[in-house]
């Protein structure tokens, strides 16, 4: 519980710090604040298109995963299978 709450606490203070910047620099920016607005909306909007090509990404290598993991649980299936029908032409041969 301890480690859960410090990390809290750690994030919490980060996401202060950049709260707090974030607000100075519009403060105190040397240029009109209409630019400022531009340029924050350009960042943030790349900000959100590098975030949509790494969900993206990691999406893909999702499916990948689970597509290898399907493929592993058929090939176990049909061993096992492949297996109870030999024990059972044995048992019947007998």
């Amino acid at each position: 519980m301890e480690t859960k709450n410090g990390i809290g606490k750690v994030v919490g203070a980060l996401l202060a710090g950049v709260l707090t910047g974030a607000a100075f620099g519009i403060l105190f920016a040397p240029e009109k604040g209409c630019r400022t607005r531009r340029k924050i909306l350009i960042s943030a909007k790349d900000l959100a298109d590098d975030f949509k090509e790494k969900m993206k990404d990691e999406a893909s290598e999702l499916r990948k995963k689970a597509d290898d993991l399907e493929n592993l649980v058929k090939d176990k299936v049909e061993e096992v299978s492949n297996n109870i029908k030999g024990k059972v032409d044995e048992t019947t041969k007998h």
